[in-house]
């Protein structure tokens, strides 16, 4: 005979943050996904939708739905396809994409500004003026009485 199983789900996921990841998806105002659902519809069974979502994630068993392709014009003709996910499933890419964030983002370099939240290319610009200011005042007052820089920190 085998173990008993642990009541336990397998995953820890809070409820709050299937409820956050909710509140951001709602915030979006998305389009419906191939189930026609919007976000409308879903909050017509609301507790029961999140519960669902929470539920398949925590034990595993959550698997995503086809995507619903658009087709986007492109400015110098032809067109690209995006795929849009349902309601539901936007929840829960939001719900994992928030537990990476929170375990990853630690990790990596304060110098990193790629596919970052809160941050953008121009947030890299910024640091990189910064700095290069910085370098150039020091350089320009070395050995200047008073500037506190000697011609040794060049």
């Amino acid at each position: 005979m085998g173990e008993p199983r642990s009541k336990e789900k397998p995953f820890s996921i809070s409820k709050r943050l299937v409820w956050e990841a909710y509140q951001r998806v709602k915030a979006n105002n998305g389009a419906p996904g191939a189930d026609g659902c919007s976000i409308e519809d879903f909050e017509a069974d609301l507790k029961n939708n999140l519960y669902r979502i929470w539920n398949r994630m925590s034990s595993g068993s959550y698997f995503p739905p086809p995507v619903l392709a658009v087709e986007i014009p492109k400015a110098h003709g032809g067109v690209r396809i995006l795929g849009v996910p349902t309601v539901a499933d936007r929840i829960a890419q939001t719900v994992v994409a928030m537990e990476l964030e929170k375990r990853v983002e630690p990790k990596f370099h304060p110098d990193s500004y790629g596919y970052r939240p809160r941050r953008s290319a121009l947030d890299a610009v910024g640091t990189c003026r910064e700095r290069c200011w910085k370098v150039c005042i020091r350089k320009s007052c070395a050995g200047m009485p008073g500037s506190g820089v000697t011609v040794s920190e060049r």
